[in-house]
């Protein structure tokens, strides 16, 4: 057991504050990877430690049974493993089937395991007709609707003004579906997990007895990662709590990316107006990543209007991250894995690195990659490309296909092959429901559409590259796509991580590559309010900032080889990264670019002397070495003097301030207003905010 002292001198003076605060409301405001873990368990055990916890009647409660479990683990390494660590569902569970019996009588409801057989039972009844997909996405939309307190009769004025959607049902349809869904619940005598804290707010309300015994049991409560707190969480905690104010909470506004599941960052913003004279704490020192991935992970909100803290890296200096354009996919996959390879063979283990994407469907060109450079991965959250129900049934179909063709060759029937390769596959696709327009709605649907389209893609780019020895046939296709799925699919016991990054939340490696990065994947295009944008910024933070040490990010100009390049890189990279192929004149909005001259592909040759150019920063420039620079140099050394001291000032470095390509715009287009200072790439509003004024008079 650790004394008082010892467990306050190994927090550093943040941490401190939050574990010495032991009485009345707190907010800890916890950046990524700040520690607030370690604060918040110092915190619980230090006031057992000092006598003014009984750890009997702590309750901490968090989101994933896995945070609960290291909760407990810590504080029983220090003295305080009788306190209670669970999650809200397991805490109200646990009271649900104590109190139900002597409120109700008899035992609670029985648990379903899934929504899904009882809202097949509920679409039935309703005449509706449900694919797996749609059953999904209705359990998701049933899911967001209890925990923000919306009822059947509600949901369907209600589902416009909030943004719900749910491809292939309107609000009406699901709607009704919801309201059977709840019958049929009732009539077999079971419950949800929404259901769980729905009937503890109600036992804790309906009953005073119930309400006066559990807030005598628990009389402190801590609650982590409190930005993803939903309506019925915060008024069962509310219930737990009775009007008094011994609380903590915990949480980061910059890791807000479950708002569609329902949760509402306001209780953590506005948490000091709640509970007036509430201590705040600000969590900012960085444990996890180099200086130069934290800057990044800076860089990418200050883009945006999200207010969280500013993050300062404890570590060592690292390497430099690394911004790559790929001309397609297949290029982008295939740099990754080069990559890879060479960290491994530097000595970074397979298991400490991690590809993540926005969506699952972009696995698979990974997968291929990392299969064919002989390098194990694993796929976290969701099936291999290949396992995936709606793969595996379309490889089925396309299989079939092609077995009745020959079937038929060798019954001497001509049968009509049914045109080129592509027209098969679409037509195969299409009797699945896939269609050339992509679904509006988000979840399980577009899930399913993104996964067929790759599907498509894939036979586009195998009839482009067809031979005389490989045939753009059906049969060919499908014994392509056989042996990906056995190649694939081997078995390993450890390797590169493959994953989305909302699926990535709360996990860390030392290397982390960011693929897909183009605008319409991130921001994904369904993103289409200003809320929906800056929670895709916020989801790229919380991508960036699962690297320790080596960050890699990357986007391709086309889906296929040979596609036309007309993708651009993510607007959130928009003066983190370096001049690109893609930078387009003054108010394109692309960052890290030069002035409006530079066109929009590489140049391949010196726009001065008109000579071939021989690297790729010569190419990303447009000049060549040897020829004299096309803008103010006296100008742009003071420039830098001044980004420098900027740096300094900020403890950043300095290409977060401005890249040497902005800079060098500067010199050569010599801005004299604020609207031409925001035609050069790299200067984006918030930078224009912040530095107009210096730089128009260092420029005058």
């Amino acid at each position: 057991m650790s004394s008082s002292q010892d467990l306050l001198d190994a927090l550093d003076p943040e941490q401190r504050a939050v574990a010495s605060t032991l009485r009345g409301p707190v907010r800890v405001l916890a950046g990524a990877g700040t520690g607030k873990t370690r604060a918040i368990t110092h915190r619980i055990a230090y006031g057992v430690a000092t006598g003014v916890y009984n750890p009997t009647e702590v309750l901490a409660v968090t989101f994933t049974t896995r945070a609960a479990g290291e909760m407990r683990t810590r504080l029983r390494t220090m003295g305080a493993g009788l306190t209670q660590a669970r999650t809200f569902h397991s805490a109200a569970l646990r009271q649900v089937r104590w109190f139900w019996p002597k409120v109700y009588g008899g035992e609670p409801p029985q648990l379903i395991d899934s929504k899904i057989p009882v809202l097949a039972l509920a679409a039935r009844r309703n005449r509706v007709e449900v694919t797996q997909a749609l059953l999904r996405d209705l359990a998701s939309e049933v899911e967001w609707a209890k925990v923000s307190n919306v009822r059947p009769d509600d949901y369907e004025r209600i589902a416009a003004p909030r943004g719900r959607e749910v491809g292939g049902a309107d609000a009406a349809t699901v709607a009704r579906v919801f309201a059977s869904y709840e019958e049929v619940k009732r009539d077999q005598g079971r419950m949800d997990m929404e259901d769980v804290l729905l009937c503890a707010a109600a036992l804790l309300s309906d009953d005073e007895r119930v309400a006066a015994e559990v807030r005598r049991q628990y009389k402190w409560f801590v609650v982590d990662e409190f930005q993803d707190v939903s309506p019925i969480q915060s008024a069962l905690l509310d219930l737990w709590l009775g009007g008094r104010d011994e609380i903590c909470v915990v949480g980061d506004p910059a890791q807000t990316i479950y708002s569609f599941a329902g949760a509402q960052p306001a209780f953590l913003s506005d948490f000091t107006t709640k509970f007036s004279g509430a201590t705040s704490v600000e969590l900012v020192r960085n444990y996890r990543s180099t200086p130069q991935v934290i800057a990044a992970a800076n860089g990418v909100l200050a883009g945006g209007t999200t207010r969280s803290v500013t993050l300062r890296s404890q570590s060592p200096t690292g390497p430099e991250v690394i911004w790559h354009e790929a001309t397609d996919e297949v290029a982008e996959a295939e740099a990754v894995a080069a990559r890879v390879a060479e960290l491994r063979d530097a000595g970074v283990p397979l298991r400490e690195m991690a590809v993540l994407f926005r969506i699952n469907a972009q696995s698979e060109a990974f997968e291929e990659a990392l299969t064919a450079h002989g390098l194990a991965y694993v796929v976290r959250g969701a099936a291999r490309f290949f396992e995936r129900q709606e793969v595996r049934q379309a490889v089925a179909l396309l299989r079939g296909d092609v077995r009745a063709a020959e079937r038929a060759s060798e019954a001497g029937e001509l049968l009509d092959p049914g045109g080129d390769l592509l027209e098969q596959v679409r037509g195969v696709l299409g009797g699945m429901g896939w269609s050339t327009q992509a679904p509006a709605a988000r979840g399980q649907a577009r899930d399913r559409w993104e996964s067929l389209q790759a599907l498509v893609s894939q036979a586009e780019d195998f009839a482009a590259t067809a031979t005389a020895e490989r045939p753009a046939t059906l049969a060919a296709f499908v014994a392509e796509l056989d042996r990906r799925a056995h190649e694939q699919h081997a078995p390993v016991a450890e390797g590169v991580t493959l994953a989305t990054i909302h699926a990535a939340k709360g996990l860390e490696w030392d290397a982390v590559f960011l693929v897909g990065m183009q605008d319409g994947s991130m921001p994904i295009v369904h993103a289409d309010t200003p809320a929906g944008v800056e929670e895709e910024r916020r989801l790229l933070y919380v991508g960036v900032t699962r690297a320790r040490k080596h960050l890699w990010v990357s986007w391709s100009l086309a889906r296929n080889p040979g596609g036309q390049a007309r993708r651009k890189p993510s607007r959130f990279l928009d003066g983190l990264r370096p001049a690109s192929a893609t930078d387009r004149s003054s108010g394109s909005g692309s960052g890290g670019g030069r002035a409006s001259r530079r066109t929009s592909k590489k140049a391949a040759t010196c726009q001065q002397c008109q000579r071939p150019l021989a690297s790729s920063r010569e190419r990303n420039r447009g000049y060549c070495a040897d020829c004299p620079v096309p803008y103010d140099e006296e100008l742009f050394e003071t420039l830098r003097t001044w980004r420098k001291e900027q740096a300094e000032s900020q403890s950043v470095p300095a290409f977060v301030v401005f890249s040497d390509a902005t800079l060098e715009a500067l010199a050569e287009v010599k801005p004299t207003t604020r609207a031409a200072l925001q035609g050069i790439n790299g200067i984006g509003k918030a930078k224009l905010d912040k530095y107009a004024e210096e730089l128009l008079a260092l420029l005058a």
